[in-house]
């Protein structure tokens, strides 16, 4: 069945039965005969209306048209990752800008890796997502803001035509000498002479010109910024730079190029100490990200764990921060602002990693009206090469005066993403968005791929229609994969107070059962009595159910008795070991 989502650019169109199937379709409403391309070559407008018109009433009057509600397949709660799950957004830079479109109204921009390369890191083009500061949970598609594949006299980059793999990029405002707003992106370009990219543009959505192409070779570019990039201007138009990989840089730049030592200065080398010793709580590896919050400088990174710290094993799956009173130190270890691992206990209390053990990890920290937040990224699959952008909530304290302090909390990894209030229960979700997968025995990460013995989050690129309908579940769905005897697939949070009383509340879950036979039972607060958890219900899934998608119910009366935001746990048995039981597509109550 083909959905229809958008006819917005038939803008000449008058309102007439088309549009009202136009509306109800956008709506839920779907036809189950009929496949229209909104590009279609073939059809003109006036035959498409005309024969839409025809093909509604005749599937009117024969009962061929089923509607659903819209709530079935867009949730307005999209939960975490917060951008389409198809979409693979790492190293994810937020910043408030005004909107250039709507002055005086504000939308938040991530900017980030795109890994679109599938079996490598990121990929050669930047894409852009944005939310108006007043609904993040309605995320949209700017496009393309860079491509990099002709030098600057216009010849190809490469002998096969191929652009550059951009790397992590940075972005900066900058207020130039006439007053107007120039935005300045930093991506990490990864082919010889290029290590400084930079391109600019008077929007924050672009697109992007490289404006530091050298005179000496029209293919190379000038510049001391390298891997991992992040520029900030000061209150004083100062502007500074950062990066490094396992040695962290610093230098004054020249505000004119944006990318050049500022003459008469040096470049800072170890900034923040990369050593990894038990007496050096530093441990810088990459990532550099800046931030200004009051009088202080907030430097956010990439931290290296010891073996043992936290009671896991070491990891640079940590973004950490320090703090101080100028733009180079001296710096102040601050702690850990998100954790990927999302370090859990166990039944009998130990730590584990209750997601992927381990990868890499990218983001920055963003105030958005009066909440803090940080932006991170998660792996996903089996590999780190489809990686999603991720955000949770955080506390920012800041001590003003000469030695003061940075408090910022430590975020908690959930599926909730910006519905801070909770998931609504009975919205339809994506079973991607769990914050807790686990297996019989702890997975092994030998990188770059993960080993799992249990319960993962699977990688997915979206149907040929995922711009248009970005959230819709064809296109906005990560099954949960290898649900083996033992595993645990959790989420934080729903809500339920719209659901309180409900005796009659059903868990539906969408599952392909994989010809073994299994049970799932069904936890709220904890996956286990011994820590407060509560038995909800439980479904047993037959060896020989055919092995297509499946709604089974399981019902849940003890949640009539809750309300506000509670975690939700599916545990997997089965009398098979290591042969997965079933793959989770979705999650709803009803």
């Amino acid at each position: 069945m083909t959905e229809f989502v958008s006819m917005s650019e038939n803008k000449a169109a008058n309102m007439s039965l088309f549009d009202a199937i136009i509306v109800s379709c956008a709506s839920g409403c779907q036809f189950n005969f009929l496949y229209l391309h909104k590009n279609n070559p073939v059809m003109n407008f006036g035959n498409l209306k005309a024969f839409v018109e025809a093909a509604f009433l005749a599937a009117f009057l024969t009962g061929t048209v089923s509607c659903a509600s819209s709530a079935n397949d867009v949730p307005a709660t999209v939960g975490n990752p917060y951008l389409p799950m198809w979409e693979h957004i790492p190293d994810g830079e937020p910043y408030v800008f005004e909107d250039p479109d709507k002055p005086g109204e504000y939308r938040v921009y991530v900017y980030g890796s795109h890994d679109s390369m599938i079996t490598g890191y990121c990929g050669r083009e930047l894409v852009l997502w944005s939310a108006s500061v007043d609904d993040l949970n309605e995320w949209r598609y700017e496009g393309e803001i860079l491509r990099v594949e002709r030098n600057a006299s216009g010849e190809p980059l490469s002998d096969k035509g191929l652009s550059d793999v951009l790397y992590a990029p940075d972005v900066t405002e900058k207020i130039e000498a006439d007053g107007s707003k120039m935005y300045y992106l930093f991506p990490n370009d990864m082919e010889y002479g290029r290590r400084s990219l930079i391109a600019r543009s008077p929007r924050p959505d672009g697109p992007f010109e490289v404006c530091n192409w050298s005179e000496e070779n029209p293919s190379w570019t000038y510049g001391i910024l390298e891997f991992d990039p992040s520029v900030f201007v000061d209150d004083d138009g100062r502007v500074y730079g950062y990066w490094g990989f396992e040695c962290s840089y610093a230098a004054e730049l020249d505000p004119d190029t944006m990318c050049t030592l500022k003459e008469g200065t040096e470049i800072v080398t170890d900034m923040i100490s990369s050593s990894k010793t038990d007496e050096d709580v530093f441990r810088f590896f990459e990532a550099s990200s800046m931030r200004k919050i009051e009088d202080k400088y907030v430097f956010v990174y990439s931290r290296v764990t010891l073996d043992g710290e936290f009671g896991l094993p070491s990891s640079n799956y940590t973004l950490a921060y320090a703090y101080g009173d100028t733009p180079f130190g001296p710096w102040t270890y601050g702690g850990t602002i998100i954790d990927g691992r999302a370090r859990e206990t166990d039944e009998n209390g130990n730590v584990i990693a209750s997601a992927n053990v381990a990868g890499n990890t990218h983001g920055g920290i963003c105030r958005i009206k009066d909440q803090w937040y940080v932006f991170y990224h998660r792996q996903t699959g089996t590999d780190e090469y489809a990686r999603q952008a991720m955000v949770a909530p955080i506390t920012v304290k800041v001590e003003k005066g000469k030695g003061g302090k940075v408090e910022i909390s430590e975020g908690e990894y959930n599926s909730e993403g910006f519905s801070l209030n909770g998931l609504d229960p009975l919205e339809v979700h994506s079973a991607g968005i769990a914050c807790w997968y686990t297996g019989p025995k702890v997975a092994i990460h030998e990188y770059p791929n993960n080993i799992f013995f249990g319960s993962y989050v699977a990688s997915g690129y979206g149907t040929d229609d995922k711009y248009e309908a970005p959230y819709a579940l064809r296109n906005n769905t990560n099954p949960v994969v290898n649900n083996t005897d033992g595993s645990i697939v959790g989420y934080k949070y729903f809500n339920f107070t719209s659901t309180n009383g409900r005796k009659d509340l059903r868990l539906v879950l969408n599952v392909v059962p994989e010809g073994t036979g299994g049970t799932v039972t069904v936890m709220a607060d904890r996956p286990w009595t011994s820590q407060g958890g509560t038995v909800l219900g439980s479904v047993t899934l037959d060896a020989d159910m055919p092995s297509e998608p499946v709604d089974v119910e399981i019902a849940v009366p003890a949640l009539s008795r809750m309300t506000g935001k509670h975690a939700i746990y599916l545990k997997f048995s089965s009398d098979v070991p290591a042969k997965s039981i079933c793959v989770l597509n979705n999650i709803k109550f009803k």
